[in-house]
């Protein structure tokens, strides 16, 4: 198993799959709960990612959607690894669901495009500056959970070093570098570190600076989430205070990489962001 290796991705591909093969068969939820014993909404939310579902309910699905051999025991297997707890799972104390699932489909992302107009984006924050962001946003927080809220921030930082890393593409506004988060002296090691990540191969920095005026990205920040297999598409992930939102209709796919195309654009060249970076170092 990879360290890319996430349940949540799993059982993602796992619901594609079971409403592709009942659409194919031309059976209808109703008759497949009635095969099951169950209510038909089992089956509604089975097929949206939510509730639990065990290998044998899937091999009984199959069954009725005439899924047999290989391709049966492709999914039963994949039902199997959806059942296992990723390693965010010992966090539940400090992580809703609907965050456990971000965490769960960035476990596996091949590639990360993130736009972010008010803090550092998460998987290039220090320590301190993360801490600091945590009690300044999540309210009434205490100073444990905030600890295990970074703890866990510095855990998913892995998927930048391990033996297939995330392609992480950040744009930033100015304003977010030069927010003094935590004091100065926390800014400071804050924008040394984002400069010595950005000098890595898979990881582009860009400052979108306050002078190129309104923008596509005022709408506030988001993350688009890419995969390596076909059978997984993109998600662009929406944060707010109160929850997630997940974006996953090709439309709405389509806009979000046209937003992001454009920030790009619109922002300094890599190369030239480090250099900006460090001015702003230097007037702190």
């Amino acid at each position: 198993m990879t360290s890319d290796y996430s349940p949540t991705v799993r059982r993602r591909r796992l619901d594609a799959e079971l409403r592709r093969h009942r659409e194919m068969s031309g059976r209808k939820i109703e008759e497949v709960a009635e095969y099951l014993g169950c209510r038909h909404p089992k089956i509604s939310r089975i097929e949206n990612g939510h509730g639990t579902i065990r290998p044998g309910d899937v091999r009984l699905m199959l069954d009725f959607y005439g899924v047999h051999g290989p391709e049966a025991e492709r999914l039963i297997r994949l039902a199997r690894e959806s059942r296992v707890k990723g390693w965010w799972h010992g966090y539940g104390d400090v992580l809703p669901e609907w965050l456990a699932t971000y965490v769960g489909l960035e476990a596996e992302a091949s590639a990360s495009h993130v736009y972010e107009g008010e803090v550092v984006t998460g998987l290039l924050q220090t320590r301190d500056y993360a801490r600091a962001v945590t009690l300044a946003t999540v309210i009434g927080m205490s100073e444990d959970g905030a600890d295990r809220r970074v703890t866990l921030r510095m855990k998913r930082q892995d998927r930048l070093f391990d033996d297939r890393p995330v392609e992480l593409w950040a744009v930033h506004s100015e304003a977010a570098l030069r927010r003094p988060v935590g004091g100065d002296a926390v800014m400071r090691k804050q924008l040394h570190h984002l400069m010595e990540l950005a000098e890595l191969p898979h990881i582009n920095v860009q400052v979108l600076p306050v002078s190129v005026g309104e923008h596509p990205g005022m709408a506030g920040p988001f993350t688009i989430l890419k995969f390596r297999e076909e059978t997984d598409p993109d998600v662009v992930y929406l944060d707010t205070q109160v929850g997630g939102l997940y974006l996953e209709k090709d439309n709405e796919i389509t806009d979000y990489t046209r937003i992001f195309d454009q920030l790009r654009r619109l922002a300094m060249d890599p190369e030239v962001t480090v250099g900006f970076i460090h001015k702003i170092v230097k007037e702190l």
